[in-house]
């Protein structure tokens, strides 16, 4: 006589869930692609706060991407103020992570998470999340605000971290000139080519990142500055 199985009086909906659940914690990258995938594609705010959970400690970008698009097609109401929690996150992944999604989602109300200790953060990619969120969330008429923020962190990092700083502020417009400008006049030749290179970038988007950081090491070895701020 056949046993009787343990879900028979269990709601389908229920058995879904469990799969989808059991699928984002599922040890191939690709199941827990389609479990993200699955979630996007039918919202149900009974899982943002395992798709968060899940962006702290996933170890696959693509998986991230997802579980970050699953999260944008749920009402930002619902998870805009987790986001702002995992953005208090002591794990670095985290914050890193949920600043990326509240730059996707685009509401202006989790501006208030944007600090200048997340603008500085120890870790780099924390940071670069934080720089791209803010130059997203930021309020009509604190872009020069936040562009003196911004601008304390020139010279810092890899060439992946410096261009998206340059990025960021570039994405402010005029309003980062003057900032820019005193930045080109810094004790720390870094800081200068970094603040040259970025108005070179600002100027000619079409010289490329490279080239306008070659030709602010050049000015710089030969004692000028840029022409931000004018």
């Amino acid at each position: 006589m056949p046993m009787p199985r343990e879900d028979i009086n269990v709601p389908v909906e229920d058995i879904n869930t469990m799969r989808v659940l059991q699928g984002l914690e599922n040890n191939s990258s690709s199941v827990r692609l389609q479990a993200a995938l699955a979630v996007g594609t039918t919202p149900d705010p009974g899982f943002i706060g395992k798709l968060i959970e899940r962006c702290a400690i996933e170890p696959e970008f693509y998986v991230r991407e997802m579980l970050t698009w699953a999260l944008t097609r749920h009402a930002a109401s619902m998870t805009v103020p987790a986001l702002l929690d995992a953005v208090r996150s002591q794990h670095a992944q985290a914050r890193s992570q949920a600043l990326h999604t509240l730059s996707k989602i685009g509401d202006r109300q989790a501006w208030s998470a944007i600090t200048p200790a997340l603008l500085s953060d120890t870790d780099d990619e924390v940071a670069r999340s934080a720089w791209r969120a803010a130059v997203v969330l930021v309020p009509a008429g604190a872009e020069r605000e936040l562009a003196v923020v911004l601008a304390t962190q020139l010279g810092r990092g890899e060439r992946e971290t410096q261009l998206s700083l340059s990025r960021a502020l570039i994405v402010l417009g005029e309003a980062m000139l003057p900032a820019l400008g005193a930045a080109t006049r810094a004790l720390d030749p870094s800081v200068r080519a970094h603040a040259i290179a970025t108005e070179r970038l600002w100027r000619d988007p079409e010289a490329g990142f490279e080239f306008a950081v070659e030709e602010a090491k050049r000015i710089v070895a030969l004692g000028g500055a840029g022409q931000g701020g004018r």
